[in-house]
């Protein structure tokens, strides 16, 4: 049987370091499971299956989305294998890309950031208002950046 690939062992190494980076921006859990200390694929299966939407991308001048789990897929429209690896900056219009850049910005500052809202738009090119999102920095087990994750509180369309 041929493995999801949001289960494979590198998207489960990334899940950890999701929740691992979270923790430390935010000072609580991302999932309820991380207070029982679930195995690596035990997370993956939690994140992939969240009702709110998560993504993360890579770092970089012109990063590359590494990461959306079911509801980010849902909610953008798009399957795993389009999403994962395009340029995160296409998850919004054109006209709000700038917008977004100085929020990741602000997240990449401050390490993270909580109550974001902004505009985004799904594969067929209808908008969305996303609000209350937390923008946080990911960090590997060296201590170095290696992207940002989101989590969107809520969102309602255009």
């Amino acid at each position: 049987m041929v493995e999801p690939p949001w289960l494979s062992s590198e998207k489960q190494e990334l899940v950890n370091l999701l929740l691992i980076s979270h923790q430390h921006a935010f000072n609580r859990p991302l999932l309820a499971c991380e207070r029982h200390q679930p195995s690596q694929r035990l997370a993956g299966q939690e994140l992939f299956a969240a009702t709110q939407p998560v993504l993360a991308h890579s770092d970089g001048h012109d990063p590359n989305l590494s990461y959306a789990n079911a509801a980010a897929l849902q909610l953008w429209g798009r399957r795993w294998e389009e999403m994962v690896g395009m340029p995160s900056r296409l998850t919004a219009p054109t006209s709000e890309q700038d917008a977004r850049a100085n929020a990741l910005g602000r997240a990449l500052q401050k390490d993270a950031i909580k109550g974001y809202q902004g505009i985004r738009m799904n594969n067929e090119g209808r908008r969305f208002l996303i609000n209350n999102a937390r923008i946080w920095t990911l960090w590997n087990q060296e201590g170095l950046r290696i992207g940002q994750a989101a989590l969107i509180g809520s969102w309602w369309w255009l």
